[in-house]
């Protein structure tokens, strides 16, 4: 049973009435941001295998990437309920310092370890920029605008990840790959000088309310245990060892205390009232699933396409252009269909659809399949990316109360970051766990500090061995990954079809609070 006690907090309000002028001007900034968050993990996805040859840690890879998302996993829904709570602005600019400082340690990076704990920083970072990000829209736009310009955020999306790629893999080719995170900083200067100005207009918040730290603590613990469990269970350790056993107890409990302080503390940073809602639940198990099968498995195609396809790091980046550009263009439309009719519903059934089987093509990749034929891959991929990504925020946002947005939006991108962070966890054990398994006799050291250029010079034999192994690998994690993919196709057709707030007709009957506005959201609740 709840015991929360108020406190001294800003009464909950409806978004600003912005104009299409003002929230053009906040846009440029929270597009530089988004680019921001969204450059650095695609920048240094082709730069990985040069990163391990260059500092050894084969079996540390995925930590990369891990350490990352679970740090920003960690800290969003944090990050949400301090906007909640101070104002969107200052929290904003706070987490794009924190970025900033960590890029500019990773690039310093002497060895693995090392590199893993400042990306650890950069996600902490991270984590207030995504956040931040959608809860300024949240704030400003009425649901069914919001659509529009959500598509158009969503559609940088695909930007960054276009041109993130091609970016990293110019500097991993031709300067160094510690580049990949000092290229951040002229970014983030330019993110906040354009939003200390823009985002003045947004409410400051009263920060008189408590912050909680009990439960910001017990969920870094149990989210942190959950990872390490599908890291190392099966590879580093048996599934029934001490280590693992242990690990589960900790979740188990860890989990349960976080639940209690969050029912209890007058500030959740997770407010538990959010999940009574069942399209809001739905929404949030639907990003925890793409984050896991999306992420979890396009971070680790890099590796096949420089070792099997025998691309460049710039070209490996190159490669992924079909699968942005259709994410983009699909964004872009759905957002406006979604604006001119208020029918989102088919969306995340479709998106989900094509992901599925998009990631199930990929599972059947060996070392001759063209680049033709993982091009047509990707454009499927893509149209499901472009269909699911912004739906599934815009679902989740239209379910919360005003006063909820920043840390329901919190909830909903931590679902998605949980996802992806134990995608690339647990895919990545899948995929080293194969690939040191199939090259047990390749060597001591030579086949877990492969490099791309160093593969070349191997004789053809012990070549088409490794690039084996490599494929054996990514076909295997794809096709775990296609298989999670399917189980979000089941949980988008529960989505009930609401009216999004803020159209023509929903205007009138919220401002109003009349029977048809009670329905609706009654509807949702159950």
């Amino acid at each position: 049973m709840s015991t929360e006690t108020p406190t001294a907090t800003a009464e909950p309000t409806a978004p600003a009435p912005f104009t299409h002028r003002q929230i053009l001007v906040t846009m440029s900034g929270l597009v530089i941001a988004m680019l921001l968050a969204m450059l650095d993990n695609m920048i240094v996805a082709p730069a990985l295998p040069t990163i391990v040859g260059d500092l050894g840690g084969l079996s540390m890879l995925a930590w990369v990437t891990t350490g990352y998302i679970l740090a920003s996993t960690v800290s969003t829904p944090i990050w949400g309920k301090l906007g909640d709570l101070f104002g969107r602005r200052a929290t904003f600019l706070s987490s794009v310092g924190v970025f900033l400082v960590g890029s500019v340690l990773a690039g310093l990076s002497q060895n693995m370890t090392e590199l893993i704990a400042f990306r650890a920083v950069q996600g902490l970072g991270s984590g207030g920029l995504m956040v931040g990000v959608l809860a300024i829209i949240g704030e400003m736009i009425p649901p069914r605008e919001r659509s529009r310009y959500m598509g158009l955020m969503m559609a940088v999306m695909p930007v960054a990840m276009i041109g993130g790629p091609l970016a990293g893999g110019f500097i991993t080719d031709h300067l160094s790959w510690r580049w990949a995170f000092y290229v951040n900083l002229p970014l983030g200067v330019v993110t906040m000088v354009l939003c200390w100005f823009t985002l003045a207009a947004l409410p400051r918040g009263t920060g008189k309310a408590k912050i909680d730290w009990s439960g910001a603590a017990l969920l870094t613990v149990w989210i942190t245990a959950l990872v390490l469990i599908t890291s190392w269970g099966g590879t580093k350790y048996a599934w029934a060892s001490p280590q693992i056993l242990g690990l589960a107890a900790v979740v188990v409990a860890g989990f349960i205390a976080f639940v209690a302080v969050q029912r209890r503390t007058a500030e959740p940073i997770m407010p538990l009232r959010v999940f009574g809602n069942l399209n809001f639940t739905l929404a949030g198990t639907l990003a925890f699933i793409s984050g896991f099968a999306l992420f979890g498995a396009v971070t680790f195609l890099p590796q096949y396409q420089q070792f099997v396809q025998g691309s460049s790091a710039t070209n490996s980046g190159l490669l992924l252009m079909p699968m942005m550009i259709a994410a983009m263009v699909v964004s872009l439309a759905s957002g406006t269909l979604i604006s001119r009719t208020g029918n989102y519903k088919p969306f995340p059934i479709i998106g989900g659809t094509l992901m599925a089987a998009a990631l199930a093509l990929f599972a059947t990749v060996d070392v001759d399949t063209s680049k033709t034929a993982t091009a047509l891959y990707m454009v499927l991929l893509g149209i499901g990316m472009g269909c699911l990504m912004q739906t599934s925020t815009l679902i989740a946002q239209n379910s919360l109360e005003p006063r909820d947005i920043g840390a329901g939006t919190g909830a909903s991108m931590f679902l998605r970051n949980m996802g992806s962070s134990l995608g690339v966890s647990l895919l990545g054990a899948i995929y080293t766990n194969s690939l040191a398994g199939s090259l047990s006799g390749f060597g001591t050291g030579q086949g877990t500090q492969m490099t791309p250029a160093a593969l070349k010079t191997l004789p053809e034999t012990a070549r088409q061995t490794f690039q084996h192994a490599v494929t054996d690998g990514v076909g295997t994690l794809f096709a775990v990954a296609a298989a999670v993919a399917a189980i979000g196709v089941v949980v988008a057709v529960f989505i009930k079809k609401v009216p999004l707030r803020g159209g023509p007709q929903a205007t009138t009957a919220t401002s109003n609070n009349t029977p048809q506005t009670q329905a609706a959201q009654a509807a949702q609740t159950h």
